[in-house]
């Protein structure tokens, strides 16, 4: 089983604070999920997404918190399932299908 995490940082500076509770910011969930997203295709750049399985949002992520994105794959090369960390909190789970890329080299 093959695995990649990476850590990050969104800040308070964000676009995305602006509307999504301006005295009470928290990072919205598709941010979390286009970070997932970008971490995945630059570790497997042979494939593409094909459908998002599943995502579960479990605690809120705020402006300036780090957190990781880790990321495994299955039994099938196509399976990966992702979890997001801030300490030992898990901020969201889920599952993503891929699919190959059209021309790509595939191992």
């Amino acid at each position: 089983m093959l695995e990649n995490k990476q850590t990050y940082c969104i800040e308070a500076t964000h676009p995305c604070f602006a509307g999504h509770f301006p005295d009470n910011p928290i990072v919205p969930g598709v941010i979390i999920l286009t970070f997932v997203q970008q971490q995945l295709l630059a570790w497997l750049p042979a494939y593409q997404i094909n459908t998002l399985a599943q995502a579960k949002f479990l605690h809120p992520l705020r402006p300036g918190e780090d957190f990781s994105i880790q990321l495994k794959q299955s039994s099938s090369v196509k399976n990966i399932k992702f979890s997001c960390t801030r300490g030992t909190d898990v901020l969201a789970t889920g599952s993503i299908m891929l699919q190959n890329l059209p021309g790509a080299k595939h191992e």
